[in-house]
């Protein structure tokens, strides 16, 4: 508890010193608050006096803060939230949360990697931490701010880099998959501010001088686990004009998780594929749980959302109905979810060489450009954003459902629903190679110009979005 009697001091400062610079801190809790959920449970780690736990959507929150001055400080301003005076480095709470905040708190601390470590009791195997922190190149403009009496002066022990965060949040046992930067202008001047920060400071090379950085972990991915019959699957076939498909699909997904169902959306189809749902499902009633329905609306996105609706499954699946990705590996993107290595697995088909016929030029061209793209959206490598076979818990999925107010009905395909669902759920998104094959039966349903025109519309609807906030 080094440092105590200062923090003491400036508690009751602290709050003007808030107002006085909410420009600043308010940005931090915006960021927070984007990657929050009206159903989670929060906690704050060096909560302060609680404004910033104050604007985060939650169900339930908790800040803690070694200061008991601190702490009375919040609870006058936010008597509804649970604060409690309690160190970092001996976190005593019985309940486990959603997501975990330490808002420019890891400057202050002795042993980082030991306060890290204390977070394992209190997540479960899902949560999510942010880890917000000064951009160590920042350093000398901050002491000379406080020289000049701009800033309160405070005695931070660390100026860490990201990759330092990123090793002592490995060390503690916590996968960092996604940083970000953000705030090149950290004082508000109208109209320069607001350019500056939501669009130059986006822009490569103005990124890396940003003043606050953001690190994002989850618990790393138990090994040793049994995870066969941790689950139940529901796997989603859209289906149009692929009646040639429908047997050869459902006799070859190998049985996998706790128990299965299998769930035909037929979509419009001018040829016999309603037909043909309906014999297989008679035909194989006895060895699987099938549903079938017909939609009433266009597209596949319409088709997949009508699927996961009837969907009782723990794990939602998608699988093409024209076979271009082997129902066999079906069982990898299990354990991928399953065993914790990604929240939302996104199937890459531009990984492993392709069959002869398996995606045209064009094709593969528009691939690799919405690749480039998404890539710099999601502050992650991504390289196929268009395979059809994407797997997300069905708790997360309806957590996105009720998200998509933020983004509106956008997206025919589905695709980039799910990614831009599952980036705003603060899921890691993870991509899992596949060998894609050429169709067997039928023909594509994909206009390569007209699609690709409504999928570069949704890159500029996703940047604004996403990116530039």
């Amino acid at each position: 508890m080094r440092y105590l009697d200062h923090f003491e001091k400036i508690a009751e400062k602290r709050i003007r010193d808030r107002h006085k610079h909410r420009y600043y801190w308010n940005d931090i809790t915006f960021y927070c608050n984007y990657f929050s959920h009206e159903t989670f449970s929060v906690l704050e780690v060096g909560c302060g006096t609680g404004e910033l736990l104050n604007n985060i959507r939650a169900a339930r929150k908790t800040g803690i803060d070694y200061s008991p001055i601190m702490i009375t400080e919040a609870k006058k301003q936010f008597p509804q939230i649970d604060f409690q005076v309690m160190a970092a480095e001996n976190i005593s709470l019985n309940d486990k949360y959603d997501l975990i905040i330490l808002s420019n708190l890891t400057g202050y601390l002795e042993d980082v990697q030991a306060v890290l470590e204390q977070l394992k009791k209190v997540c479960h195997e899902r949560t999510k931490i942010i880890v917000s922190y000064h951009n160590h190149l920042w350093e000398p403009f901050l002491r000379l701010a406080e020289n000049l009496g701009l800033k309160t002066k405070t005695p931070q022990l660390n100026w860490l880099t990201r990759m330092d965060v990123r090793n002592l949040l490995f060390l503690a046992g916590f996968d960092c998959y996604r940083e970000s930067r953000r705030m090149l202008l950290p004082i508000n001047i109208p109209l320069l501010s607001p350019l500056v920060n939501k669009f130059i400071a986006k822009l490569p090379l103005f990124r890396l001088m940003c003043i606050n950085t953001y690190s994002i972990a989850k618990p790393l991915a138990n090994a040793t686990e049994d995870i066969n019959e941790k689950y139940s699957v529901s796997i989603v076939i859209p289906a149009r004009n692929e009646s040639g498909n429908i047997e050869n699909g459902l006799l070859r997904i190998p049985k996998f998780g706790k128990w299965q169902e299998i769930i035909f959306i037929e979509g419009n189809s001018t040829d016999d594929t309603w037909d043909r749902i309906n014999e297989v499902a008679n035909k194989y009633s006895a060895t699987h749980k099938i549903k079938i329905d017909k939609q009433q609306g266009k597209g596949k996105n319409d088709a997949v959302r009508k699927g996961f609706a009837k969907a009782e499954g723990d794990i939602l699946m998608i699988l093409d109905a024209d076979l271009t990705m082997p129902p066999e590996d079906l069982p990898k993107f299990y354990e991928a979810i399953a065993s914790n290595k990604g929240d939302f697995i996104n199937g890459c088909r531009l990984i492993y060489p392709m069959e002869k016929e398996a995606m045209r030029f064009l094709n593969m061209l528009g691939n690799k450009f919405f690749s480039q793209a998404f890539t710099w959206l999601l502050e992650q490598p991504f390289k196929d954003t268009l395979c059809g076979t994407k797997v997300i818990f069905r708790e997360d999925y309806d957590r996105l459902v009720t998200n998509r107010k933020f983004f509106g009905d956008f997206d025919p395909f589905g695709d980039f629903d799910l990614i831009f669902g599952a980036y705003k759920l603060n899921l890691k998104i993870q991509e899992l190679p596949i060998r894609y094959r050429e169709r067997t039966y039928g023909s594509t349903n994909i206009s390569r110009f007209k699609h690709g025109v409504i999928l570069l519309r949704m890159c500029f609807f996703a940047a604004r979005k996403i990116k530039f906030i």
